[in-house]
């Protein structure tokens, strides 16, 4: 996403709250995130929002959707769907673009990778396209590993692929958390 420089803004909570696709609240997430990949590459780019069924972002199919809230409203979010039964696959990040540049994004990946930890899942996919240089630096910078030539031109590739394997502990937390090992 396009990164644009914030004043720096007095410390302020910021609440990570899990939430169905349907919240109002989810609303400027997908609208950012819409007019940001038909910026990138065309109008068709767009349909990259509606390309997997809401309840995929549920925890009764493996998911999840998480927002951060800084006063109530929406800062930034994302989400995970079940890749495979071992896999999350991460969605959707998101910094409100009013407030970028404040590592929000990386609080959204740390939030996400944790869950998906509790849930049992022991490795992390994702992708971001090659016209999203920002987001590749993001994974880079966050620990994810790519799964293509970084010194290839990256219009070459489509989807840059990345992945991240997540530590035994955080599978473990639910077991400590709940008494039951984790479903996956």
């Amino acid at each position: 996403m396009t990164s644009v420089a914030q004043p720096s803004s007095p410390a302020v909570d910021v609440t990570a709250l899990h939430v169905p696709v349907s919240d109002p609240r989810v609303r400027p997430l997908l609208r950012e995130l819409g007019h940001e990949y038909s910026t990138r590459y065309g109008k068709d780019a767009h349909a990259e929002i509606s390309r997997y069924p809401d309840e995929e972002f549920t925890e009764p199919y493996g998911g999840l959707l998480l927002l951060l809230l800084e006063r109530g409203e929406p800062v930034a979010g994302g989400a995970f769907r079940r890749y495979d039964a071992t896999t999350a696959e991460l969605k959707r990040i998101w910094t409100h673009s009013a407030h970028r540049r404040r590592g929000l994004a990386r609080r959204v990946i740390a939030e996400l990778e944790r869950e998906a930890g509790t849930r049992g899942y022991r490795r992390i996919y994702l992708t971001t396209g090659p016209r999203q240089p920002e987001a590749r630096g993001l994974y880079l910078a966050t620990g994810y590993t790519p799964l293509f030539d970084t010194e290839a031109d990256p219009e070459t590739i489509g989807p840059l692929p990345f992945e991240k394997h997540l530590p035994a502990e955080a599978r473990t937390a639910r077991t400590a958390r709940t008494g039951k090992a984790a479903d996956l």
